[in-house]
Order: structure tokens, then C-alpha cells, then sequence
């Protein structure tokens, strides 16, 4: 892939906040992959609300063979918690089934966890062998599974990730890096460069923030995320650090704001588009 192509990530283009009962957007799915070719972008994502509305209705492959016919290439689908919990005991082995069958018909690169919001935790050996069981049969699609640390969640950090990472040792598991989250994380730019191997980072998700967290660092990440490039975050020195870090793309946008939904589709995408080419620009003149 190019070096600046875009995936707009799901919540990018879902028009909704996440956790909204029903989780499942406003905007026709079809609508969603032209509004998506026509901004410029090579792929996008979708969160397990919609993609169980899909299974039900028009069905992935429908979705898959509209995708194709747009040159839409990628297609990630997400997202599963509590994946580690015995799940004759929790309910999200339903949730994971969904994402494996979705991830196979729509040729899904990736499928997306997290963990459940809390403390950090103390002991990552509680999550290796069930990662591991996952990885396996994300690889039987040809697909990989792919962690993301959340600073208000059980894996907090980059650091923290990549150490679950080195545990679990198998080649289909890895880690989604959102800067919002390596931000308000504390994580610097340095630290995280130093934490990662290139193997280990299978989705990238570029955004912003102002400085200081409003509300929790949930309602924050949910209503507050700035365009790449207009918060406090050094975008272009992330994409510089990832670049360092041998990441060459396909490179997400994962924008998630009161603001940013008020917009409507085709005027987000294009502005999400437009200010991360303009971090890159800056990026691009750090390497001169």
C-alpha cells in the first residue's frame, strides 16, 4: 500500500457514539462504502452492532462484493471484551463468533479486541492462553487478532501490550496503536518507539486531543477527540516514530466527537482526510 493510504475506522463513519443503545449507525451501509471510495479512503471498519444487523439483512457478502466493485480493499471488524473470561461464564464467545464470520466474508485483515474497563492489570499471564486460543482461529480465516490498549482499561498501555505480545509469542497476534490512547496514556514518544517490535502492530488509528482530559477519560475519547493535527498530540511525531518503527500503512482514522458526528458523513470524512494529509506534509518535512 501507498504510504499515506487511509482506512476510515468504524466509528469514522458510524455517525454514532459508541456504547448508544442500539449500537448500530444511522447511515445505510452502502452509503457508508461509497461516502468512504468517493473521500479518497481504501478501506473501513465496522463494529459488532452493525455487523450483526448485516448477518441478518443484506448478509457480508453482499457487503463484500460492493466493497470490491468500489476498490474498496480492506475491511476491519471489531470489537470483543472479556475475551478471556471462561465464556460458559460471560457472554462474549457469541460477540467473537460474529466477528470471525464477519472477518471471513469480508476478507477482514484483523479482528479487533479490548479488554473490560478497570485497573490495569497485575498479571498478563490471565489473558496469554486465551490470546493464544484466539490468534489460532483468527489464523484460520488468514486474519490476525489485534489488542487495543485502552488507558482506562485492563491492558492500559503500549508498553503493557507489547509485553502481553512477547508472552504470547504467535505470529497472528498483535496490537492496534491509537494515539489517543498512547497520549493519555503518558506514553512518550520515546517510550513507545522503544517498547514495540514492527511484527507486533497490526492497525495504526490517528486523531488528537487538547491537553486536558474533560469528564472521564471515557466521555473524553468519546465526545472530545480533535482532528489530526488541531489537538495537543504531536501527530506528525507519531507518524514519524511508526515510520522509524518500519509501519508504512494502510494508516486509520479514528475520529470520535460531538463535533465531529454533527458534521454528517461525506463533510467528516473529508475533513478527517484533509487534516491527517496535512500531518503527514509535516511528518514529511521532519525526514528532510
Amino acid at each position: 500500500m501507498a504510504a499515506r493510504d487511509l482506512i476510515a475506522t468504524c466509528w469514522t463513519t458510524a455517525g454514532i457514539a459508541p456504547m448508544k443503545v442500539p449500537e448500530v449507525s444511522p447511515y445505510p451501509v452502502f452509503e457508508r462504502l461509497r461516502a468512504v471510495a468517493e473521500a479518497g479512503y481504501v478501506g473501513l471498519g465496522f463494529s459488532q452492532g452493525d455487523l450483526e444487523v448485516f448477518r441478518e439483512t443484506i448478509g457480508f457478502q453482499a457487503i463484500r462484493d460492493e466493497a470490491d466493485r468500489l476498490g474498496l480493499d480492506r475491511i476491519e471488524v471489531e470489537l470483543v471484551s472479556d475475551w478471556w473470561l471462561d465464556p460458559a461464564e460471560s457472554s462474549w464467545k457469541p460477540t467473537w463468533d460474529l466477528l470471525v464470520e464477519a472477518g471471513r466474508a469480508l476478507r477482514s485483515p484483523s479482528i479487533k479486541v479490548g479488554t473490560a474497563f478497570g485497573e490495569p492489570a497485575e498479571d498478563l499471564g490471565i489473558f496469554v492462553e486465551p490470546l493464544r486460543r484466539l490468534a489460532d482461529e483468527a489464523a484460520s480465516i488468514g486474519a490476525c487478532v489485534g489488542v487495543e490498549p485502552l488507558p482506562f482499561g485492563r491492558i492500559a498501555t503500549l508498553p503493557q501490550g507489547a509485553d502481553l505480545m512477547r508472552l504470547v509469542d504467535h505470529e497472528a497476534a498483535g496490537l492496534f496503536v491509537d494515539y489517543w490512547h498512547v497520549f493519555r496514556a503518558g506514553t512518550a514518544l520515546a517510550e513507545f518507539e522503544a517498547a514495540l517490535t514492527p511484527s507486533m502492530i497490526v492497525g495504526v488509528e490517528l486523531n488528537d486531543a487538547d491537553a486536558e482530559v474533560v469528564g472521564t477519560l471515557f466521555e473524553d475519547t468519546r465526545d472530545r477527540r480533535r482532528f489530526p493535527g488541531e489537538g495537543a498530540f504531536d501527530v506528525p511525531g507519531f507518524i514519524d516514530s511508526l515510520r522509524r518503527l518500519g509501519w508504512a500503512g494502510p494508516w486509520g482514522i479514528e475520529m470520535l466527537s460531538t463535533e465531529f458526528r454533527a458534521l454528517g458523513l461525506r463533510d467528516g470524512l473529508a475533513r478527517a482526510r484533509d487534516t491527517t494529509f496535512a500531518c503527514f506534509d509535516r511528518a514529511d518535512s521532519l525526514l528532510e
